[in-house]
């Protein structure tokens, strides 16, 4: 017996569409979809009427503790330096409570957006403490089997920059942070603190995620510090990087040549347009940067990107509601992707690309035996999705239903056109 039917899904444009069996927290069956109005054999039958059916939607780079900060302190300037020194004196007022609330509030419009999976980076530090790592392990707890949280034990401050910062991150490792972060350009030694992580790394047989290289200064190149190491250390596959934005203002040989070592490593790198285009390609005196890594090359030559949120209405990035399609359609814009192709590429960065980024290929996606992980859009097409921004209809999270949206639109139509005058 079925706990769930997803009857006439679209999973694939110009197919037939199909039900999705499932039981026990798994897909079960995928078969034509049976024609409307035929019995369906499970607990309970969802009709998707021709509506696009994708695995969950991940966040794969969020902050949930910093989350919703915008109000307590703007950044006036714009710019990253602000952001990070207001950051760190507003984390002298955190409170537990607070974290635990904030990040709640952003879980949630994840939730309702479609989103399944998230990993979030949780500052680690002499001035927060485990303060805000242990509120989110206690929200990964408490959203258990509804959504499921990635917790990176994240150095903001620097390692060396912030003595006892390693003894923090330790204890956060062997209390169940899930991977390690870190921030080179916001340490003593941007190489002396990726040496050190991946020294950590190795330790604790974590994988890595790195902020690196966010700035429009082409000379700002650590990702070929960090693609040797990664070779060195038999890390290919087991480190991200998110920003990586310097990488598109090089000259295209340069960046080609660092492409290419990106690929070899296996990193995987997450483009965070909403902040990158925010922050970056202030104070210059001629025409402003873009401020984005250069993801259609990126993807050309066969390196793993996705794209997420990153920060959520803080000084960082005032805006956002941690969704994913979202982010996807202001990368259209920016990154000039709008081809039918472009546009499937977009929902592979939000679903199949951080599945393998966060480790979770083996059992994420719509194929028999996976999690039933997955949403139901308003949209009939799934390259039109990130144009539609869709309605998601329904979120399903090991089976169960999460989230169900229903809403009315009235429009006062004018008369229908025709007739005419002889």
């Amino acid at each position: 017996m079925l706990s769930l039917l997803v009857r006439r899904a679209q999973i694939a444009d110009g197919e037939p569409a199909v039900d999705i069996g499932i039981a026990d927290g798994r897909i079960a069956r995928i078969s034509p979809a049976a024609p409307a109005g035929t019995p369906g054999t499970a607990e309970r039958v969802i009709d998707a009427a021709g509506c696009v059916a994708l695995p969950g939607l991940i966040e794969s780079h969020i902050h949930l503790d910093k989350a919703l900060l915008e109000r307590r302190r703007p950044n006036r300037s714009g710019t990253l330096r602000e952001a990070l020194e207001g950051t760190a004196e507003l984390k002298r007022a955190f409170t537990y409570d607070d974290v635990y609330a904030r990040a709640t509030q952003v879980l949630r419009w994840a939730m309702s957006r479609g989103v399944t999976h998230l990993r979030c980076h949780t500052e680690i530090d002499p001035i927060v403490g485990l303060l805000g790592f242990r509120a989110l392990c206690d929200v990964r707890k408490a959203f258990q089997g509804r959504v499921d949280l990635q917790i990176v034990a994240f150095p903001q401050e620097g390692i060396f920059r912030a003595p006892g910062t390693e003894r923090l991150l330790r204890t956060a490792l062997e209390s169940g942070a899930d991977l390690l972060g870190g921030v080179p350009y916001n340490d003593r030694d941007p190489g002396e603190h990726i040496e050190r992580l991946f020294g950590l790394a190795r330790e604790y047989d974590v994988d890595l995620d790195l902020h690196v290289d966010f700035s429009d200064n082409p000379a700002d190149r650590t990702i070929a510090t960090i693609a040797d190491l990664a070779i060195a250390y038999r890390y290919e596959g087991r480190v991200a990087v998110g920003h990586l934005t310097s990488l598109g203002a090089m000259a295209p040989q340069e960046a080609g040549v660092l492409i290419e070592r990106i690929r070899a490593a296996g990193i995987h790198v997450i483009t965070l347009p909403a902040t990158d285009l925010y922050l970056n390609g202030r104070g210059g005196e001629g025409p402003a940067p873009r401020g984005l890594t250069p993801v259609r090359r990126l993807l050309d030559a066969g390196v793993n990107v996705c794209l997420s949120s990153n920060n959520v209405r803080n000084a960082f990035t005032p805006f956002g509601r941690a969704d994913p399609l979202e982010i996807a359609l202001l990368l259209a814009y920016a990154g000039h992707m709008g081809t039918p192709t472009d546009r499937l590429r977009l929902l592979a960065m939000v679903t199949v690309n951080p599945a393998r980024a966060l480790g979770l290929a083996e059992r994420y996606g719509l194929q028999v035996g996976r999690d039933a992980d997955l949403v139901v859009l308003s949209s009939t097409r799934l390259d039109e999705v990130v144009a539609d921004q869709p309605e998601r209809l329904w979120v399903i999270k090991r089976g169960r239903v999460v989230v169900e949206t229903t809403s009315t639109v009235w429009l006062d139509e004018p008369a229908s056109a025709g007739g005419g005058s002889a």
